[in-house]
């Protein structure tokens, strides 16, 4: 099938199918969205601390495909040793995190111009930063919840960044604090618990980020994500001025089945049933209601809102996945909230996902989910 052929008519499939679903939830009645209602992609590009592991490549044909398919949002989640010069066959010391290696900075520059020419908002985000990172299985010198050293490194890299973007609008680049915030018992374990980080020390860590931004573009438009893994809102930043992102992931049932860094036992998981009875909770639109109607108040402050990351990982039956995600983009697009799938390409994404019960598309080469592709447009 001709590439220009396959968009006309994925348009006009998604626009016949919202024109004639009778059953669509009512619109709910909310203060507009600060934030504009993007939709796209996160790129992981440079997720991986060490340069030579970042196999994701994302080209000026992708970004063609996103622009054509109807997606004006990326999302680059960073880890900050991926553009620095140092010696990775040690651990990473305080005074490693300031030796800024430049060309590896140009090549993300680079990627956010190739966005910004297809007319792409770009969300840059340290994913992992100064003291902190969600992941697990890295070391840090010191934790940026704790040590000021750790903190005035992160407020270092954050300037840095709004140095180089100094004159771009912020119609067209936000700057996405710290990915997933929240206190972790042991940093060197995956599995280890979370809790939310004390909302006075979110609020100082938040508002110095902002401050090392504004300092170059007062007008430059910040995020911050959601406390306790994304998860809740943060009512103790509202009067600075900074968006808020939440997450496309609950229940962790349905979009984590059988995801190694997220279960200690992947063999002995209940089926993913939505809705339905997985484990001994019962599943439905009803949990997601009342999970995201904190974010949808908060909207009703004036707080903008986006979802910065969402889907589910491929071991979910695809048909269980989608009639979950349909779900969850239904109340967020109906308050208003756009979002950012994670990934283009890869195991949540649309197109070489990986999944063994999909009757993919040939599309150049790749295997893409057209299935998703279209729940994605209709929303």
């Amino acid at each position: 099938m001709k590439r220009q052929t396959f968009i006309r008519n994925a348009g006009l499939a998604a626009a016949a199918i919202t024109i004639g679903n009778t059953f669509a939830a009512p619109v709910l009645t909310t203060r507009q969205n600060a934030l504009p209602k993007w939709k796209g992609f996160n790129l992981l590009d440079f997720f991986s601390p060490d340069p030579a592991n970042n196999k994701n490549v994302t080209t000026e044909e992708h970004f063609k495909w996103m622009r054509d398919w109807g997606f004006d949002f990326v999302r680059i989640p960073i880890a900050y040793p991926s553009y620095l010069d140092i010696d990775r066959t040690r651990n990473i010391t305080p005074g490693d995190v300031y030796k800024i290696n430049d060309s590896a900075v140009d090549k993300i520059e680079a990627l956010v111009a190739l966005a910004h020419k297809y007319s792409m908002h770009v969300s840059l985000n340290l994913h992992r930063a100064p003291g902190y990172c969600i992941n697990a299985g890295f070391y840090e010198p010191y934790n940026l919840w704790k040590d000021e050293e750790a903190q005035s490194a992160f407020y270092f890299h954050w300037n840095m960044w709004a140095k180089k973007f100094k004159n771009v609008s912020g119609k067209k680049i936000s700057f996405d604090l710290l990915n997933e915030p929240a206190m972790r018992e042991d940093m060197n374990d995956q599995h280890s618990k979370s809790s939310a980080v004390p909302g006075n020390i979110y609020r100082m860590v938040a508002k110095g980020a902002a401050e090392a931004i504004r300092k170059e573009n007062p007008d430059h438009l910040i995020i911050a994500d959601g406390n306790q893994v994304g998860t809740k809102p943060v009512p103790e930043i509202i009067d600075l001025k900074i968006a808020q992102s939440c997450r496309g992931y609950y229940p962790g049932a349905i979009s984590h089945y059988k995801a190694p860094w997220a279960n200690k036992d992947v063999d002995n998981l209940p089926q993913p049933k939505w809705p339905g009875v997985v484990g001994n909770q019962y599943l439905n639109r009803q949990m997601l209601e009342d999970f995201y109607k904190p974010w949808i108040d908060i909207m009703q402050k004036g707080v903008g809102v986006h979802c910065g990351e969402c889907g589910c990982w491929n071991k979910t039956p695809h048909k269980v996945f989608l009639s979950w995600f349909g779900d969850v983009l239904n109340i967020l697009t109906n308050a208003g909230i756009g979002y950012a799938l994670w990934n283009f390409i890869g195991d949540f994404g649309i197109i070489d996902s990986g999944r063994e019960d999909v009757e993919y598309i040939d599309w150049y080469g790749h295997k893409l989910d057209k299935a998703l592709l279209d729940l994605l447009q209709k929303k």
